[in-house]
């Protein structure tokens, strides 16, 4: 009897810990980059590794924003200036990348082999941090698809949220031919 107790005791906590398990997993989280003094969200979801901003090789007739590409783990991979592509600033030239500047890998998952340079990282954040800035009557109206929700966290600083799947997709993201 005492057994059958402790059994089902055991089926309960599991029970209990596997339902905590699936409520966390299903909360946002985000990788918190800057690019240009601006804020920036990549869900953790859609993002890969994070390489410092070594050795890039340029590709001749390519859009100014569009650095060159760079092996990363034995893959060449894209390398977009986001900043630049953008438009908040103009390019950087590779010999001015600063050497907090990184490069946010792709997941592997979304099938592009792409990177994005970013000015620095800034932490991971949770939608426990963030609160969801409201959408405006004009809510999709010259913003891009890969550019999600605002977000403002406990500073008052406000955080544009990035979808790399959609950025990945997106035609002018596509059109590195000058």
């Amino acid at each position: 009897m005492a057994n059958r107790e402790a059994i089902r005791q055991l089926q309960s906590r599991l029970a209990e810990r596997l339902q905590v398990a699936r409520v966390e997993a299903r909360q946002l989280s985000w990788l918190a980059v800057e690019c240009a003094g601006q804020g920036f969200l990549v869900p953790l979801t859609s993002a890969g590794e994070i390489f410092p901003s070594g050795a890039l090789l340029p590709v001749p007739h390519t859009q100014p924003w569009f650095l060159g590409v760079a092996n990363l783990r034995g893959q060449l991979h894209g390398v977009v200036d986001l900043a630049a592509f953008l438009g908040m600033r103009q390019p950087l030239p590779r010999d001015a990348l600063r050497e907090q500047a990184r490069l946010l890998a792709f997941n592997p998952a979304l099938g592009s082999h792409s990177a994005v340079l970013v000015d620095r990282l800034a932490g991971l954040r949770s939608a426990a941090q963030l609160t969801a800035e409201p959408l405006d009557g004009q809510a999709g109206q010259g913003r891009p698809a890969f550019a999600n929700l605002r977000w403002r966290d406990a500073e008052g600083r406000v955080w544009q949220e990035i979808d790399l799947a959609a950025l990945a997709r997106h035609p002018q993201f596509l059109a590195i031919a000058a």
